[in-house]
């Protein structure tokens, strides 16, 4: 449930058009359901204005299956996280107006149509190929809590011309996710170039030096670029929940 789904269901019970059982019946699994297996937030989106999200990751399909059921029985739009491609496939099965994303690992069930919540773009940048699982999860999160959302693929520094081609699409982003493997340089030129926050994503992608992806992230907590903020390894569905809070529009 959110605000607005609640401010109408209160002015329904002072307008008489439900009873107060109803209205009890429409709240009785605020804050949370327990579901035995996992208890679920239903109240989230009132207080952050996006629902909860699955990590499919270590989780069974009967669990998952469970938890998505408990969620879409609220007809509210679900994103799992984190899933293998067997997983994934199953879940298309079960619930067929789903759909699986095999680079980004991810599951969407739209039920609502989504509301565009942000201010701006995000633009999701990554430096190579191989760093694009991470951004996808990055763009299909964004998108799925309400932004525009573009992306620009392999303009790492390794030809970084390809970048600087593109500095005016650089420039129009309110928030950049900047995606980077190896040594994780991108972010920091990146961020000597807009004006606008940039949030570092080191990946696991690179050689034994990079130590599955902490000499990225060591670079980028080192960066000299001002306003650079770092989210852990591999994390795009982070990078992009705070890029979210970042361009979410001011009620």
């Amino acid at each position: 449930m959110n605000s607005q789904e609640l401010s109408r269901l209160l002015q329904s019970l002072l307008d008489g058009q439900i009873s107060v059982a109803d209205g009890v019946e429409r709240l009785k699994h605020l804050p949370f359901e327990d579901l035995g297996i996992a208890q679920i937030d239903h109240h989230r989106e009132l207080r952050q204005g996006v629902p909860e999200v699955i990590l499919g990751e270590s989780k069974t399909l009967e669990q998952l299956q469970i938890i998505l059921s408990a969620m879409a029985e609220k007809n509210r739009n679900v994103l799992v996280t984190r899933l293998d491609d067997k997983k994934g496939a199953d879940l298309c099965t079960r619930f067929p107006a789903g759909e699986y994303d095999s680079v980004a690992r991810t599951f969407c069930l739209i039920q609502q149509k989504i509301a565009m919540t942000g201010r701006g773009k995000i633009l999701v940048i990554c430096a190579g190929t191989s760093d694009l699982p991470v951004a996808r999860e990055a763009v299909i999160t964004a998108k799925m809590l309400g932004n525009d959302v573009e992306e620009l693929i392999d303009v790492g520094v390794a030809g970084i011309h390809r970048l600087l081609a593109r500095q005016n699409l650089l420039r129009e982003a309110a928030v950049l996710i900047v995606i980077a493997g190896m040594e994780g340089a991108l972010p920091s030129v990146v961020g000597g170039l807009v004006a606008a926050p940039v949030i570092a994503v080191p990946t696991s992608v690179g050689y034994g030096a990079s130590f599955g992806g902490v000499a990225a992230l060591l670079g980028m907590l080192n960066s000299c670029a001002s306003g650079v903020t770092v989210v852990n390894i591999d994390n795009g569905f982070g990078a992009a929940f705070a890029a979210n809070r970042i361009n979410r529009k001011m009620e």
